[in-house]
Formats: structure tokens, sequence, C-alpha cells
């Protein structure tokens, strides 16, 4: 089996459609994805059935954006196999219009210095159900402000923390999201750790019973994934694997299934929830 459980559609902040993405993961001889779109679940049902059609199974996921307590950072927390979907919708939708508000802004001071309108800006974000930096950026390359995306221009409007044109949106705290994944019978997962200030985040957010962690991706050096595994371990969490993939709006060069959940780590995802309920059952039978 080859799995890549971490990638965006035009849903968020990817560049290709679903059906583009599952016709992918197809010719790259994929077996398994999740679509995890940023607080975004409406094209579960619909990746799942053109999966069926292309022989690629499509696990259900979203990428639900948080907020660190201590250091304030946004956290993307990574949802699989969700009972209940719908009991995120109130949480995503408050996530998507935070989010908006901070885009409007940056849109609006993005264009005091560059010569795009927000209308340009909302033509490239099209089919989204919000609108990020890349689509700014976009925008920017419509009008030959740029050759790239994600190059300097990027890093120079939205590169660093205290960048004025850069507005963070304020989210729910970390814990909050995590029991929320739990309480619609998900599966809690912190996506790429290494790009956060420090690990420590990861000591606070196991103790607020995180069920895994994103160990291989993109976004991390040898030496990230050898400390991740061996947190893994040392803290029975399930480790996952994906490319983070978002097709042109990529920041780096990778293309779908790039980096990937080995075999043994996919069927302990798999078969966790079940782990988990035989774990309560013998609990149970014990205080009888």
């Amino acid at each position: 089996m080859s799995a890549d459980l971490h990638c965006h559609t035009k849903l968020s902040d990817g560049s290709m459609g679903i059906e583009d993405i599952i016709t992918l993961a197809e010719k790259r001889g994929l077996s398994t994805i999740a679509v995890t779109d940023i607080d975004c679940m409406a094209g579960t049902v619909r990746a799942k059935i053109i999966g069926e059609r292309r022989g690629v199974t499509v696990i259900p996921g979203v990428e639900i954006s948080a907020t660190d307590s201590v250091t304030g950072e946004e956290l993307n927390i990574l949802c699989y196999l969700c009972d209940a979907p719908d009991r995120l919708e109130g949480l995503c939708h408050r996530n998507l219009v935070a989010r908006k508000k901070a885009a409007q802004y940056m849109m609006l001071k993005v264009a005091q210095k560059y010569p795009i309108t927000p209308n340009l800006v909302l033509s490239c974000a099209q089919g989204s159900t919000n609108i990020y930096t890349t689509h700014i950026m976009a925008a920017l390359l419509e009008s030959g402000m740029t050759t790239e995306i994600c190059g300097e221009l990027y890093e120079e409007l939205f590169g660093g923390e205290e960048h004025p044109f850069l507005v963070k949106p304020k989210f729910e705290d970390a814990k909050t999201v995590i029991d929320a994944i739990h309480e619609a019978g998900g599966i809690a997962v912190l996506a790429h750790p290494g790009d956060y200030s420090s690990f420590e985040i990861l000591d606070r957010l196991n103790k607020d019973g995180l069920d895994g962690v994103e160990v291989w991706c993109p976004e991390h050096t040898d030496e990230q994934v050898e400390y991740l595994t061996a947190f893994a371990k040392k803290n029975k969490l399930l480790s996952v694997g994906g490319s983070n993939f978002r097709g042109r709006f990529n920041k780096k060069c990778v293309t779908l299934g790039s980096y990937q959940t080995p075999d043994k780590q996919l069927s302990e995802l798999n078969g966790y929830k079940a782990k988990l309920k035989r774990k309560q059952k013998a609990a149970e039978n014990a205080d009888k």
C-alpha cells in the first residue's frame, strides 16, 4: 500500500480540484489518500465516491486551525475518520469567518502598495471556501508583480511573524479543538510539528489528549523525523505522513505521494478507534 494522508484541494488553499487530485493519486500509484482541506469538509463525500471509481481509498479528513494557548502560534490539527462530521461544522465555520476577516485586511493592505484589486483576488480564489495568502500572491502574479507564488515576494509580504502585511486570525485553543474532534468521533493528529517554535508544543498537546503526530512531511528534516518517531513511540501516539500537497501553491517542489504513511502506521490509524473501544470495554469489565 502507499498512502499520502495530507493534501489540499481548491476548496481551501490548493490549486487542483478533487477529481484532479484523485486522478493524480491514481497516476502516482497511490492506494490511499486523505483530503484534508483547511476547516472544510465539503468535499469529503464526493472525494470518497470518485476515489471508489478510480480504485483509490479516500480517508475522510480535515485540517482544523487552532491556537497554542502558551505561544499564541497558529497550529494545524488533522482530523481523520470522523464519525459525526456535522459536530465539527460550527467550529470550522467560526474558523473560516476568522480567517476571512484576516484575509480581507491583508488583501486591502497589499492593494495599497501593489496594483491589485479585491475582485482580482476573489477571482483567483474562485472555488475556495476562503481567501488565503496564496490567492493574494496569485493576483500579484497575474498583475506581473512576480513570477512565483511562494518566492521572495511572498516572504517579503507574509513570511515574518511580525510583518505588517501579515494578519493572524484568532482561533480556538488547541485543547478545545482536540476535545471537539474527539466528541465528533475523530482522531486528532498534529500537522507538521517541526513548523512551530519548539517541540514543547507536543508535550502540552500530548497531555491534552492528542492521538498522533505527522512525522513524514516536506517541512521536516531527517533529524526532526528521528525525534518525532521516537516521541510518538515513547508516548504511544500514532505516526502519519503526507505531502501537504497544494498543487501550484506548494511552498516546495513536491508532488502527491512524495511523503507517505508506512503500511504499519496506516494499519494502526485505521484500527485506532476499534483499539480504544476494546480498551474502554476491558476497563468497564474490570470495574464490575
